[in-house]
């Protein structure tokens, strides 16, 4: 009984975690790597043979958790993909979304690559491969139980995160010997618009847990939408425009949920019927969704909200359809609220919104998100002069706001009051998602309130019934400039079987610890045939 971790360990995305119990191999999350953490090749070398997963369980629909399913699917995954109801929804149109950038991005560069003779890319991965990810999600409910197999079962408990988010509780049993490990996915923060609170969970022999502000509070919560109606109000009365880069899924609706409010109060005066346009595609189909059967989903207020009306429209909001509506924005003069994604800047068609607007000094870009290291948002957020956008050297004179008030995540505060929710505290904790140092820090802090923790390198294996490592990973170190010039030749399927194959060689190597002399002897003397005959 093992887990190994693959992806988010000493980093914020890429989250990818596997259980094996008699045998059976699941995933948590096949996300992508992002920003800082997105290294050459990282998202298309998977670390494991695809199509020795039986099962994957995901925690929400983060193109971070959940983007390179696709891939896992592409190079040979046949197996259950379980996930909530709405989660499943959700990757319905965050999956096409994400086919449709890795198709454009290939296409691109290759028609840039043709001018120079460079050899043809291809996306990491196809609509195809969505149709063929989206047939396999087996969508479940909160709080009953999933039954793997006759060893392994599985419940869904709410995260609070995002809309369909959930932390995972896994009863395992092998020979005899059961354990329980939760996996938070992504914790929430408390009192955010539409969505729960994070619900507590009470026992477990072990933890996985999400860090993103495990060393930070947040900041003191102002009241967020009279604080964006001032911005709002200030920018519109000075003729600018109000880009608000979003996550399209989630944060977005809580956008218009707050707007709308702020309309039926009557909160900006200079523009009192100021228009408000919702600039994705992807965004406009999640408010489809979030417009949809939610119940088991809303909290409260959003449910007493929509027996009355509409959770998200108003007067004055658009939803733009095509490219040829969101070019027209940037030519019409009329100040006007543009949300748009992506949320941290670094695709989609918010960048030509900035491109036309950050160098207005009556103009103001709202940050409403976390936004990662090495990402366009988080330049703009540190200060930086001019930025580079489509080729072009743009100046920054717009004003740059950030507001806290809807942050999707659990802060330290509030990470550590779930993690003491377990009685008696989980035999060990593991710390991912976040930061290598801040993995670290909130790890120190956890063993310092009595919960043992540490926070896992890439690659580490350790097992669930001895309660001890039992292969250490390998911390990252980024390749040198030589080393990124130097052509490296993609590993094939089968060379990636063989690399699986090697590490089960080593797992039973293990199991045969305390065997006789002459099996292990045997054993060694199978080992150097193979190798005397295929070392080349």
């Amino acid at each position: 009984m093992k887990l190994t971790f693959y992806g988010a360990a000493r980093a914020v995305t890429g989250s990818c975690h596997c259980i094996t119990c008699n045998g059976r191999k699941i995933l948590i999350d096949c996300g992508l790597q992002q920003g800082k953490d997105e290294w050459d090749n990282s998202n298309s070398e998977l670390e494991f043979v695809p199509s020795l997963i039986d099962d994957v369980i995901v925690t929400h629909a983060h193109i971070d958790h959940t983007g390179r399913l696709p891939l896992l699917v592409k190079q040979g995954f046949r197996g259950r993909i379980f996930c909530t109801r709405v989660t499943g929804e959700l990757l319905d149109i965050m999956l096409r979304d994400s086919a449709h950038i890795q198709e454009s991005d290939a296409n691109w560069k290759n028609q840039k690559g043709r001018r120079s003779g460079a050899a043809p890319v291809e996306p990491l991965y196809t609509l195809q491969d969505v149709m063929e990810t989206l047939e396999l999600i087996v969508p479940c409910e909160y709080g009953r139980e999933v039954r793997i197999d006759d060893q392994i079962h599985a419940r869904f408990t709410d995260a609070g995160h995002l809309l369909g988010s959930a932390a995972i509780e896994l009863w395992l049993t092998e020979n005899g010997s059961s354990r329980k490990i939760v996996f938070t996915g992504d914790l929430g923060n408390t009192d955010q618009p539409i969505i729960r609170d994070p619900q507590p969970i009470y026992d477990a022999d072990y933890l996985v847990t999400e860090s993103t502000y495990g060393n930070r509070e947040h900041e003191d919560r102002e009241d967020y939408t009279a604080r964006l109606a001032q911005i709002i109000d200030d920018t519109l009365g000075n003729g600018g425009n109000v880009v608000i880069p979003s996550f399209a899924v989630g944060r977005t609706q809580e956008l218009l949920y707050k707007i709308r409010e702020m309309k039926e109060q009557n909160m900006v005066k200079s523009v009192p019927h100021f228009e408000v346009v919702v600039d994705s595609p992807l965004a406009n189909e999640a408010t489809r969704i979030y417009s949809g059967d939610l119940r088991g989903y809303l909290d409260e207020e959003a449910l007493a909200t929509i027996r009355e009306r509409d959770l998200f429209t108003f007067p004055g909001l658009r939803l733009i359809p095509g490219v040829e509506e969101s070019r027209a924005l940037n030519t019409d003069p009329t100040p006007r609220v543009i949300i748009s994604a992506a949320g941290m800047c670094d695709a989609g068609r918010v960048r030509h919104h900035l491109k036309h607007n950050l160098w207005r000094r009556e103009c103001a870009v709202v940050f409403v998100g976390y936004q990662a290291e090495g990402t366009l948002g988080r330049s703009l957020l540190d200060g930086v002069k001019r930025v580079k956008l489509f080729g072009e050297e743009i100046e920054v004179n717009a004003n740059i706001y950030v507001l806290h008030g809807l942050s999707s995540h659990a802060d330290r505060s509030h990470l550590l009051a779930w993690a003491q929710n377990f009685d008696p505290a989980p035999r060990h904790t593991f710390v991912v998602h976040g930061q290598d140092e801040v993995t670290e820090e909130y790890a120190q802090l956890l063993t310092d309130h009595h919960i043992p923790a540490h926070a896992p390198l890439p690659g580490e294996v350790y097992d669930l019934l001895e309660n001890r490592v039992v292969e250490a990973g390998t911390a990252r170190v980024r390749p040198t400039a030589a080393a990124k010039a130097k052509p490296v030749q993609p590993a094939s399927p089968a060379y990636r079987r063989l690399e699986q194959m090697a590490k089960e060689l080593l797992l039973a190597v293990e199991h045969n610890r305390g065997g006789s002399n002459k099996d292990l002897g045997k054993f060694a003397d199978q080992i150097k045939s193979l190798i005397d005959k295929w070392d080349r």
